[in-house]
């Protein structure tokens, strides 16, 4: 008779049933996937009391019944494949054999075996349970009944399917997330602790550090977020879902969400500069001639980029045609101010721009931004000359003796 345990006493197979169905729904887990943890567990209770290290059991649970039968798997060998000092060996075995079934796998066979009664069967052994076994052929037997086989084992059992759940759980939430890195994902602020964001995502709970978080933006719980997913990790905690939207990447994937020109790749965005919170500067360039970008990206009457300001909490969006030639594309990153004299030196990558004194304050921004977003945009090194005029603390320009030359990067916020 075979070794069989009733499981309705540990729990209802009809909340299981619903546990398991739940799962897959709500967990993308799926049932066959738990119902193999179950019986990987059962064979581990049953091996922890009732068999030995050596012998390679299998169970096979029946949801319906709430019955575990369990099994030991033998695999068949001849005295060709023994090393010289195992003989014929003892190949016995009790009961009926018959085809293997899924679940633990037999030790790896090569080329010479150390014989184990436990492991193996001789095929002339074999051929007398089954005619036409074969060398290689897998058999099992059904294990002995044990009586007292029940809560003992039924709780070691539960251990190991909660942890195997965890772990397809988490498999699961590493492939689905995995595949959406890069992009934007909503969620709702679950809890703020010491300046950190934690986002319910529904099947994961994503991080939005304090560094990620854009300067004067406030959260509250229960709020409706978007959010850029940096990366996903895999750690000893679990998988660690990184967010952001001071990324310069959610801006360009919010514009995403809004141009269908973006999205189907007619428009794309060549280069992004941001200063998350304050003003954030994008070149774009069309793959088609009848396509304006920077037309697609503002939208008819600036709804498009007015909903990604809105976004934004109102940060400021300068959009600017791209151009491989360096002249034009740092005039136009330099808008809304035009220059007059434009020089540079393409083995340093600097460039001097001369404007007029009425251009001068937009040209540099205001603390310096506009010129410091520009350098950032075009990777040049970019200076503001206007003869006659300089800056003061407060922004503003002022008349001056002499001519003033401001480098970008000698601007700070």
């Amino acid at each position: 008779m075979s070794a069989t345990a009733d499981f309705n006493f540990m729990m209802d197979l009809k909340t299981l049933r619903s546990a398991l169905e739940q799962l897959e729904d709500e967990r993308g887990i799926p049932q066959a996937k738990i119902l193999g943890a179950i019986e990987d567990a059962l064979v581990a209770a049953y091996k922890k009391d009732y068999g030995k290290k050596s012998q390679v059991v299998r169970a096979k649970f029946d949801l319906n019944t709430g019955v575990a039968e369990f099994y030991q798997v033998k695999l068949v060998v001849d005295e060709t494949m023994l090393t010289d000092d195992d003989g014929k060996g003892a190949g016995n075995a009790a009961g009926k054999g018959s085809p293997s079934l899924e679940g633990e796998p037999l030790p790896a066979t090569p080329a010479k075996i150390n014989f184990n009664e436990d492991q193996h069967l001789l095929l002339e052994d074999a051929r007398k349970i089954k005619r036409d076994a074969a060398i290689g052929e897998e058999m099992i037997f059904p294990l002995e009944t044990k009586n007292d086989y029940g809560r003992i084992a039924a709780q070691t059992a539960k251990q190991v399917i909660i942890q195997r759940i965890r772990e397809a759980e988490r498999h699961s939430v590493l492939e689905e997330f995995s595949n959406r890195a890069g992009e934007i994902v909503n969620g709702k602020v679950q809890k703020i602790e010491r300046g950190h964001i934690f986002v319910d995502l529904g099947r994961a709970t994503g991080l939005l550090p304090f560094e990620e978080q854009v300067p004067n933006e406030h959260y509250e719980q229960g709020e409706r977020i978007k959010c850029y997913l940096v990366a996903v990790e895999d750690t000893a905690r679990g998988v660690n879902l990184r967010l952001s939207r001071a990324h310069p990447k959610f801006v360009e994937k919010l514009f995403a969400l809004e141009a269908p020109e973006l999205a189907s790749g007619a428009v794309e965005i060549k280069a992004i500069a941001r200063e998350a919170g304050s003003r954030t500067k994008i070149a774009v360039a069309s793959r088609e001639r009848n396509i304006d970008p920077v037309g697609s990206c503002v939208g008819q009457r600036g709804v498009r980029v007015n909903t990604v300001i809105s976004e934004l909490g109102g940060e400021k969006i300068d959009i600017v045609e791209w151009s491989d030639n360096p002249s034009t594309l740092i005039e136009n990153a330099l808008s809304p101010a035009i220059i007059k004299i434009l020089t540079l030196n393409e083995e340093t990558r600097e460039a001097v721009a001369e404007v007029v004194p009425d251009q001068f304050s937009l040209a540099i921004g205001k603390r310096g931004q506009n010129v410091r977003l520009a350098a950032k945009l075009t990777g040049w090194r970019i200076d503001i000359k206007s003869p006659g005029f300089e800056t003061v603390d407060d922004g503003k320009v002022k008349p001056s003796t002499e001519g003033l030359t401001l480098p970008s990067d000698t601007i700070t916020p």
